[in-house]
């Protein structure tokens, strides 16, 4: 675990769980009405509605485990669901994690192709294509997830449930990490930016392009960049960096900066869990009936907040009262 006389573990029982607790609410509310709208409106999946299920089923795996989470920081990091339980969920948010840039970089290659090569690739995207490519993502996830399974996630006699590992296989752990970071999240997202970065200069170069689509298309590219800003570069980022401050803390290097990257590392954490509250905006973007639902729902309740309070029926007004002195 970490070393106690360089960093203070304060600030994540402070902060993760509401943040923990948030995700999870406005998550599944987000994932189960988005997920509801594709099943109810399955009318073009050799699209991308197979990668948009894919995501949202990915979303909900995470989800579920969150109030394990919950528990295990209200108890001060006691960890009480066993270490079976404890690799189980920390496998799901790598899965979530991973699986989700997997989804999002197939998302931009189909929207690349329909916009860029549209009669190249007319007729050949079918349901299969997009099923296998999703069982492939799946397939690569797990690989790639599943050697986080055999670190040891608690020390002798410690209840604590260590994303990472224990002090002893830190350093190689770092190694994987690193190897996570360059295949699970560098590769697809220069992909994802090649992608969408195409697509702009071919639609700007278009007179004959409808300006909702390139509209479209510069706001799905900036919700990209924002999911992929918030939620993910901090996170594989500040993972690493802490990691190889508690290799050098085990080795007796203690840094005055240690502290700083393990707040900053906890507040990346929280960050990187909100993708799977994020990713409906993709829902959100790519269906104008969801967005008109959702500005409905909005004028709604803002109506229902405005709305005066009831006057009692039996009760006499000022102005009579007034008359009557």
């Amino acid at each position: 675990m970490n070393n106690t006389k360089c960093v203070s573990f304060d600030f994540t029982h402070r902060f993760l769980p509401p943040v923990y607790t948030l995700v999870f609410i406005v998550g599944l509310v987000a994932n189960g009405w988005g997920l509801k709208y594709l099943l109810h409106n399955w009318k073009k999946p050799g699209d991308i509605n197979v990668f948009l299920l894919n995501l949202s089923l990915a979303d909900i795996l995470y989800l579920l485990t969150l109030p394990f989470l919950m528990v295990y920081y209200f108890k001060d990091r006691r960890w009480i669901f066993g270490d079976a339980f404890c690799k189980i969920t920390r496998f799901c948010f790598n899965l979530n994690l991973h699986g989700s840039i997997g989804f999002l970089t197939c998302i931009s290659v189909y929207r690349y192709l329909a916009i860029v090569h549209p009669l190249r690739v007319r007729g050949r995207l079918t349901v299969t294509h997009s099923v296998a490519i999703s069982v492939m993502v799946w397939l690569l996830v797990s690989v790639q997830s599943l050697p986080d399974m055999f670190y040891t996630k608690t020390a002798e006699n410690v209840t604590e449930c260590d994303e990472t590992t224990n002090k002893t296989y830190v350093k190689d752990y770092l190694k994987y990490s690193l190897g996570c970071t360059l295949t699970g999240f560098c590769i697809p997202f220069l992909i994802t930016l090649g992608c969408y970065g195409h697509v702009i200069v071919v639609l700007c170069r278009r007179n004959t392009t409808d300006k909702v689509q390139k509209q479209r298309s510069l706001k799905l590219l900036f919700i990209l960049i924002v999911l992929f800003s918030v939620c993910y570069i901090p996170d594989h980022v500040f993972r690493n960096l802490n990691l190889w401050s508690r290799v050098l803390t085990y080795q007796g290097i203690c840094h005055e900066w240690s502290n700083g990257v393990y707040i900053v590392h906890q507040i990346s954490r929280g960050l990187v869990c909100l993708n799977s509250a994020l990713n409906p905006l993709v829902y959100l973007h790519g269906h104008e009936d969801i967005r008109s639902q959702l500005r409905q729902l909005l004028q709604r309740a803002c109506h229902m907040f405005r709305r005066p309070p009831p006057t009692d029926s039996g009760s006499v007004p000022m102005n009579r009262i007034k008359d009557e002195v």
